[in-house]
């Protein structure tokens, strides 16, 4: 059996109204259409996964819809993810108990965690990047403590 784990840093967000809240951005049009396209991308892999985790900030929620409906995922919504440190999103993963996860956020999280995993071959994580583990293994205590036998970081650009 296999772990894998898909982080998605949600796509880019709409900086134009000063007067919302950082949770409340909605994406940009670069973002709306960053979303779909990279969802699509990660589903012509064959990945599905059991657990769909993302951030309760609406350009997150965004980009997760985006990922669930073409992955055909059921989303779980958390707010434990909005601003998470690595540790927190590892930990959300593991919590779920599925084999396969993938957790939508924000950054310096996603990537602080990515760069972590992929043993610093990772650097910056853009808006929609979609980084992807894979460990031969089916405990999640080895996630983060040992090297993973692959990993895949997918940009739109």
């Amino acid at each position: 059996m296999t772990i894998e784990l898909v982080l998605v840093r949600h796509a880019k967000s709409d900086w134009g109204d000063p007067g919302l809240r950082d949770h409340d951005r909605p994406l940009n049009e670069r973002g709306l259409r960053d979303a779909p396209r990279m969802a699509a991308r990660l589903a012509e892999t064959g990945f599905r996964p059991d657990a769909l985790l993302s951030s309760t900030a609406v350009r997150a929620r965004t980009t997760a819809d985006a990922f669930a409906a073409a992955l055909g995922a059921e989303l779980t919504l958390d707010p434990d993810l909005y601003g998470a440190p690595p540790s927190t999103l590892l930990a959300t993963a593991g919590r779920s108990g599925a084999a396969r996860v993938m957790v939508v956020a924000h950054n310096p999280g996603m990537t602080e965690l990515a760069e972590a995993l992929s043993g610093g071959g990772i650097g910056e994580m853009p808006t929609c990047a979609v980084a992807r583990f894979r460990w031969d293994d089916d405990d999640w205590a080895v996630v983060g403590a040992v090297d993973p036998a692959e990993w895949h970081l997918d940009t739109p650009r």
